[in-house]
């Protein structure tokens, strides 16, 4: 018998990309959170740090657009220049929590690339 554990393969980028993106965009309503929650998700499921950073920059992205649009649309009383410096700020939150979660993900994840 052999007691071998063995490690589920890593995900692919895409795919954990698009985990990330999801995720962080149905969680819109918890800032910096939202894109730890998904960043460590995809990380996790992509299998290493320096694959996870590099899986987060397409959700960035996709993350700044979905969240101005979902934010935006609620036409909060708030005008002109305050309303965009508080979106502003919730998007760069959400983005630096994909990062952190994607690196934080990597790093603990089981399935780690080269082990």
């Amino acid at each position: 018998m052999n007691d071998m554990v063995v490690a589920p393969k890593a995900t692919n980028v895409v795919v954990a990309s698009a985990w990330m993106v999801g995720i962080t965009l149905a969680l819109f309503f918890l800032p910096l959170l939202n894109g730890l929650i998904g960043g460590f998700v995809g990380g996790y499921k992509v299998g290493s740090p320096g694959r996870a950073i590099g899986a987060a920059v397409l959700p960035a992205a996709i993350a700044t657009a979905g969240l101005w649009a979902i934010l935006s649309s609620f036409d909060h009383p708030v005008l002109g220049f305050l309303a965009g410096v508080a979106v502003g700020v919730l998007v760069l939150l959400a983005d630096v929590g994909i990062f952190i979660g994607a690196f934080i993900g990597g790093f603990v994840s089981n399935r780690r690339v080269g082990r």
